[in-house]
């Protein structure tokens, strides 16, 4: 009976291995479906057919996914006949809302797991778009390339679920963006940045507190201004698995295999064949215990503004938090003449609180030709300016303190590049640590230098940071009190 019984088991072993095709787990693996539209009805990028070729590819190589396309043909252009253009654009539109009637009617879609927007542009006439939307939060996946984010501006539900909007851009430029993820599927394979020559968006309605940044840049990608510049994000809305790059313009980009795992990890993420987080990062500046040890405490939260004021109450508000950092504008890049951003002027921004003997830590960044300034007490400026040519230090040179001492040697950092500073404060002397070089050891300072609140050189003071002078981003400001 025992050995009779232990056939028997076998036989529904290999019952179930023969049928294994049929299982849950196996039906899991088959390739999940997914439309990719090209369709345009703006701007027509070059690339399209490109696109479609690699997103086959990529979909075939995997074995992750198979993919169908939605197409349009170029809109109809008449440059000497206005009036035959007309007639033949709206022939166009016409068979355009024919073929996406069929094609992506709500009946069509439900063969899909889900939808690319490869580098789709303008009001798609889709037969309808609430309900695509729903369809969408329903529990498909959205990814888009590109000028996806130039899609549908006059839908505000759609701009809500892909987390942002193509407001501009200026020529292709070579960058090198900052991975916010190194465990993403999409990101996890470029390493700490990806440097890629493409056209980089500016975008608008985007927030950090809805999506999860992948890639982004620290400053404006062809002026070098600093502040929040996203890439490429991820995100859950309702149901839906979203996936967005802005990166995708250029051919040579779909051809470059670092950027088709970046679309492939994006995808099989928002497939739901991969995990990754979707959670907004926490902006909130968080000291690490060996500082909090030492004694020191966050200046800047990270997230607002709060223990910080404008010098002056009427001065322009010059000051923003972005992605962690504190930036001061004073160059307008969205107003150019002959190509130049315009200058505006900017405000002091000081803190509320009183500090006497202290030492302080910050970071700080610059474009080429900027100049700033943090203060001391209030009073006592260290030079912040673009000398990266270099040369003999001066009095009026980065890490100087103004108009007093030179700096005992050139240590300062390229614009565009993050500079780590150390101030000690102690009575009426100064010791100062520029990207780990020792540039100022215990200087006495007994006046102002220039710009400063007041006179009273002993009496406690606000840190200050100057904002009328130039563009700069400041991170990391910690302060320990000295007794």
């Amino acid at each position: 009976m025992k050995s009779s019984f232990c056939r028997l088991l076998k036989l529904l072993l290999a019952a179930c291995l023969l049928g294994g095709s049929s299982t849950p787990d196996a039906a899991a693996q088959a390739p999940r479906k997914l439309l990719v539209v090209t369709v345009t009805v703006g701007f027509r990028h070059s690339s399209i057919s490109v696109a479609e070729d690699v997103l086959a590819k990529l979909g075939k190589e995997s074995g992750a996914f198979t993919v169908d396309y939605v197409r349009s043909t170029p809109r109809p252009t008449f440059k000497d006949d206005k009036e035959k253009e007309k007639v033949e654009q709206a022939k166009w539109m016409e068979a355009l809302k024919k073929d996406l009637a069929e094609s992506m009617s709500l009946e069509a879609l439900d063969k899909y797991d889900g939808v690319i927007f490869a580098n789709t542009s303008g009001d798609l006439p889709l037969p309808d778009k609430e309900g695509f939307l729903n369809w969408l939060k329903g529990g498909k996946a959205f990814i888009g390339m590109h000028s996806a984010s130039d899609t549908f501006h006059g839908f505000p539900d759609f701009i809500a679920l892909l987390g942002g909007e193509f407001r501009t851009h200026h020529a292709q430029v070579e960058v090198e963006a900052l991975n916010q993820d190194l465990k993403h599927p999409a990101t996890r394979h470029f390493g700490p940045l990806y440097k890629v020559f493409d056209e980089i968006y500016l975008l608008r309605n985007f927030a950090r507190t809805n999506v999860h940044g992948l890639l982004w840049l620290d400053k404006h990608p062809n002026f070098g201004i600093p502040g929040d510049y996203p890439v490429a994000w991820c995100r859950t809305y309702e149901k839906s698995r979203v996936f967005y790059t802005s990166l995708g313009h250029r051919e040579k980009v779909w051809d470059d295999p670092l950027y088709q795992q970046h679309i492939l990890g994006g995808i099989k993420w928002a497939l739901g064949l991969e995990q990754g987080d979707a959670h907004p990062q926490p902006m909130f500046y968080k000291l690490g215990d060996a500082e909090k040890k030492e004694g020191f405490m966050p200046l800047f939260n990270g997230v607002d503004l709060w223990g910080w004021q404008l010098r002056r109450g009427d001065g322009r508000p010059s000051w923003s938090v972005q992605n962690g950092m504190l930036v001061n504008t004073v160059t307008d890049t969205t107003k150019l003449v002959n190509g130049a951003p315009q200058r505006v002027h900017g405000t002091d921004l000081v803190t509320g609180e009183m500090f006497r003997d202290f030492t302080i830590r910050y970071e700080y960044m610059i474009p080429k030709g900027s100049n700033s300034g943090l203060y001391l007490r209030g009073r006592h400026e260290i030079q912040i300016t673009d000398d990266f040519a270099g040369g003999t230090p001066q009095p009026g040179g980065n890490g100087a303190i103004y108009n007093l001492a030179a700096p005992a040697r050139f240590a300062s950092r390229k614009p565009g590049e993050w500079n780590q500073v150390e101030a000690t404060m102690r009575g009426n002397r100064v010791t100062v640590i520029l990207n780990g070089e020792k540039i100022h050891d215990n200087v006495e300072v007994t006046r102002p230098t220039g710009g400063e609140l007041d006179g009273n050189v002993t009496a406690p003071g606000p840190i200050m940071l100057q904002g009328d002078h130039g563009d700069i981003a400041f991170r990391n400001l910690r302060l320990k009190m000295l007794r």
